[in-house]
């Protein structure tokens, strides 16, 4: 996420019978002898009407990476049931001892559990998805999530999320982890929570993503989730490095990095091991991860891939204070026509899916979307807080970061937005994407991630046409800029005609509701991230009715 000229790390960093299709590649070495433990837990992901794929990894004790380790896996209709179907999968070696498996054959629109059991007769923790439905759908319910920083706090959002009692799926909207080290990101949280990274220095190499995957996955709580529901996930831009688009990326450094295409390839086999995802079709680019989902008669949710695919460089100042020229520069660049996030084939593929869901007559079509995608100013805190309010915030900053922090109430003034690594820094392409709204005949509901902040945003084209609704979701544990200045979202909420509510304080998840009368859109937060045990809480909460003529996110009556 870049909102420059305000630097976001630094001033953060102070604050039965059947088969399966196990997957392809998968060896067939005999497991060595040795106690097997299944240390990062379970996890499920990208359900379909009959099935899902199960996830898990094998450890062995005593250390020693061993050979190839067979798998038996069982899936049954009750907790501890007798299994419905079972199959067997391959833990490689070559995969970092993780095992996938594609469960088919399985009755739609229910809860399932699963587990696995190792050669030495070692059995994993069980965990629990619920196959798509199909046909009459009542209510369908997303929890979405993104930021979660490892050294940032604890997951007291996970463990949350892993209470509730319905749940269909976890939308997780990236930055599963992150690639800083013991330095950098969040360090002095974990130094004081013993929750430093793993590898100490940042990550470039296949085994250094692949240890931040392990160490995010030991968390308890991040494994109660998984076990809990199925994950449906994109990344953004952690998961390779900062700030990252097709060519590179703001954090990267050739010169002492190495390639940019190496490190990505690295970081992408590393999330396709560790992640509950389908793998690549033949022949499709692995950074080509969306796809379609549908609940029934209900909904279609859409997950789109903004990062990596056809991302365009981000319109970026050099410098930490830019002056007029510079704004100057970086504007030009913003306004580009040509510029892009989807790209054509994805555009064309997202056109076809809500068009096909709003011929259906599917009340609700969601877009799963890295970025916020609302347009949002700068805030020009002078204006907004009086000249005695402002001194007095621009007082609790550190005092290494208030010149900064008064430059940049130029850049804004300047029309510079919020956020130039979101939707914002990308408006024509912004607009094609509400023209492609218009041509499905559908009004969408966008949940972003990336900003570590929630959001409940009217999103309105250039003409000033309602053409999608946004609920964003705070970060799991990743610091804001209300970590620095209390209250901000509370500013851009007032100063930004399409934010009905931001929170940039909070910590915790978005859970939407979907019924065929009603989206719900109601923001969880949790009391810290840095103690336990904590309480939560509704921050907010926002309705909408379905259609292109249903209107704009408003508070509900409570319940």
């Amino acid at each position: 996420m870049t909102t420059l000229p305000i630097d976001r790390r630094g001033v953060l960093g102070l604050v039965g019978a059947g088969t399966a299709s196990v997957l392809p590649g998968c060896a067939t070495t005999a497991a060595s002898a040795g106690p097997l433990r299944f240390d990062h837990g379970v996890a499920s992901g990208d359900p379909a009407a009959d099935g899902a794929v199960i996830w898990t990894r094998v450890t062995r004790s005593g250390g020693g990476a061993g050979g190839d380790v067979p798998l038996r896996w069982t899936v049954s209709a009750a907790p501890g049931g007798a299994p419905v179907r079972r199959g067997t999968v391959m833990a490689r070696a070559a995969a970092d001892h993780t095992a996938k498996a594609e469960v088919t054959g399985l009755a739609a629109g229910r809860d399932h559990w699963y587990r696995f059991v190792a050669p030495d007769g070692s059995v994993s923790p069980e965990g629990r998805f619920r196959t798509l439905p199909v046909g009459p759908v009542d209510e369908t319910v997303f929890a979405v999530a993104s930021c979660q920083l490892y050294p940032g706090g604890y997951f007291n959002a996970y463990a949350d999320m892993a209470a509730l009692p319905r749940l269909d799926a976890v939308l997780m909207l990236g930055d599963y982890i992150y690639e800083y080290g013991v330095d950098g990101y969040g360090a002095d949280i974990g130094r004081r929570l013993g929750r430093l990274p793993d590898p100490a220095h940042e990550t470039v190499t296949l085994a250094d993503y692949r240890r931040r995957h392990a160490q995010v996955k030991s968390d308890p709580d991040m494994q109660a989730a998984h076990a809990r529901a199925a994950f449906i996930c994109v990344w953004d831009d952690h998961e390779v490095t900062n700030d990252g688009w097709i060519g590179g990326a703001e954090n990267h450094r050739a010169e002492t990095q190495g390639s940019w295409a190496a490190r990505k390839a690295a970081a992408m086999q590393a999330y396709f091991e560790w992640m509950p995802i389908r793998d690549p079709a033949a022949g499709r680019s692995q950074t080509a991860i969306y796809r379609a989902f549908e609940f029934g008669d209900l909904a279609t949710l859409a997950m789109v891939e903004t990062r990596l695919l056809a991302r365009d460089e981000q319109a970026a100042f050099k410098g930490d204070v830019p002056g007029a020229d510079e704004i100057a520069r970086v504007l030009r660049i913003r306004d580009e026509p040509g510029r892009e996030l989807l790209g054509a084939a994805q555009s064309r593929w997202l056109e076809g899916v809500l068009a096909r869901s709003a011929r259906a007559g599917k009340p609700w079509q969601v877009i799963g979307n890295q970025t916020i995608m609302a347009r949002v100013d700068g805030p020009d805190l002078r204006r907004a807080l009086g000249e005695d309010g402002y001194r007095a915030a621009l007082a609790r900053v550190p005092e290494q970061f208030r010149a900064r922090l008064e430059q940049a109430q130029a850049a804004y003034r300047a029309g510079v937005p919020f956020n130039l690594d979101a939707w914002d820094g990308y408006p024509h392409a912004r607009e094609r994407l509400y023209r492609l709204f218009a041509r499905a005949g559908c009004r969408p509901v966008v949940v972003s991630g990336d900003s570590h902040a929630a959001w409940a945003n009217n999103l309105h084209d250039a003409a000033g046409t309602l053409r999608a609704l946004e609920a964003g979701c705070t970060a799991i544990t990743s610091p804001s800029y209300g970590s620095v200045l209390p209250g901000l979202g509370r500013v851009l909420a007032a100063a930004n005609a399409e934010v009905a509510y931001c929170n940039q304080d909070a910590k915790g998840y978005t859970l939407l509701t979907l019924t065929p009368q009603e989206a719900r859109a109601e923001f969880i937060a949790v009391s810290s991230v840095t103690e336990r045990p904590f309480t939560r809480s509704v921050d907010a909460a926002f309705a909408a009715r379905p259609g292109a003529g249903g209107g704009a996110w408003h508070r509900p009556v409570r319940r």
